[in-house]
């Protein structure tokens, strides 16, 4: 394959509403989408959504690291699959999320220059669960406990049955409460608490303490990355599950914290570990290992990155703590139909056409541009 020409669109896109986290409240999603052209005219999309807290990349370096991946690549021949990791660490060091951005983007062209579902190409030899589905993990994320115990009751009511708290925003007593009352107003789901690194070790524990009187399922990158031992002794104290997120940036970094205790799970995203075929490669490893799995998409990315992390999901087939589809919190998606749960979760037949199954709308490009960043067009 030999790709002709390339776009790279940097937008920003309003969310229904504000998401508090440590660190940041989130109002608008920053992300970069792509599309290649094959030498037969097909389409690829990519998508990578800016994440300084989390992999040190922001929209601006995102555009520029995919636009020199592109140049560098355009018009080369591209056997496989298996040559996308090297063909791209020969021409550029690190960059996960712009990685991730043009090997979605080529994976998607592959997969239908091969008739079939990404999620099939992905997955190889392995069977794949033709009745599969990805349960939906909600973000509860408001902050206000009443209000955050109704939203959950009306999406019940729909078939979520997979939620993740937001904490470490700075009310300590605030964050004990709603994860003591939210779990057990939903006892029997599977519920978890994301401190995205914002605790400290003496407010970590009275988290996990809490969470352990009433049902938490796990609890999500209490500390710093760096923090390894801190996260060693919380499990060992508590016997709390620990899902790592912005401690996992590779494959290494998932055997370090496994073997050490430091985690039960990880949270696997595209713009961390590379693309579709890094992900999988991971998510092995992790099922290897005994170690549950959380997918996720950055707060917030369109259908794009969401369809690509599904056809991740369904290779995989085994996703214990949920599917983090973050294009519900947008106000507006860039597709036409974009992908939605049905009764609370992906089905797999929602990604059956070839390759990744869905495309922007043209207009939706140009409503949410980027105020500041340019539209990229490269070609041979």
């Amino acid at each position: 394959m030999q790709i002709r020409s390339a776009q790279l669109y940097p937008l920003e896109l309003p969310m229904v509403k504000p998401i508090k986290m440590a660190g940041e409240t989130v109002t608008h999603a920053h992300t970069l989408l792509i599309r290649l052209v094959d030498e037969d005219g097909r389409e690829g999309w990519g998508e990578a959504s800016a994440a300084p807290l989390m992999t040190g990349e922001t929209l601006g370096s995102i555009a520029a690291s995919t636009e020199y991946l592109s140049t560098k690549l355009l018009g080369k021949e591209i056997a496989g699959p298996d040559v996308i990791e090297s063909l791209q660490d020969q021409v550029l060091y690190a960059n996960a999320s712009a990685k991730a951005c043009y090997e979605t983007a080529l994976m998607d062209l592959f997969s239908q220059r091969k008739g079939v579902p990404l999620y099939q190409l992905l997955a190889g030899e392995n069977a794949v669960d033709v009745n599969g589905k990805l349960e939906m993990l909600h973000m509860l994320a408001s902050g206000h406990l009443e209000s955050e115990i109704e939203e959950a009751q009306q999406l019940r009511q729909l078939g979520y049955r997979q939620w993740k708290i937001k904490v470490g925003t700075g009310n300590l007593a605030n964050d004990v409460l709603r994860v003591r009352e939210l779990s057990k107003a939903l006892q029997g789901d599977v519920v978890s608490a994301d401190a995205n690194q914002g605790l400290t070790i003496e407010e970590a524990l009275a988290i996990a303490y809490a969470g352990i009187e009433s049902g938490l399922s796990f609890f999500e990158q209490p500390y710093p990355a760096s923090m390894i031992e801190a996260a060693m002794t919380l499990h060992r104290e508590t016997k709390m599950l620990l899902c790592a997120d912005e401690s996992i940036q590779s494959l290494e970094d998932i055997i370090e914290l496994n073997e050490r205790q430091a985690a039960q799970g990880v949270s696997l995203k595209l713009i961390k570990l590379g693309g579709t075929q890094a992900m999988v490669q991971a998510g092995r490893e992790c099922l290897r290992r005994g170690m549950s799995i959380n997918l996720a998409c950055k707060v917030a990315e369109t259908t794009i990155s969401a369809a690509a992390t599904a056809h991740v999901g369904f290779a995989l087939g085994n996703i214990a703590w949920g599917f983090s589809m973050s294009n519900r919190y947008l106000a507006k998606d860039i597709c036409q139909n974009p992908l939605s749960p049905i009764s609370g979760s992906i089905l797999i037949e929602q990604l059956y056409k070839p390759g990744l199954g869905y495309a922007p709308e043209a207009a939706l490009l140009t409503e949410f541009a980027s105020k500041t960043l340019p539209v990229r067009e490269l070609q041979i």
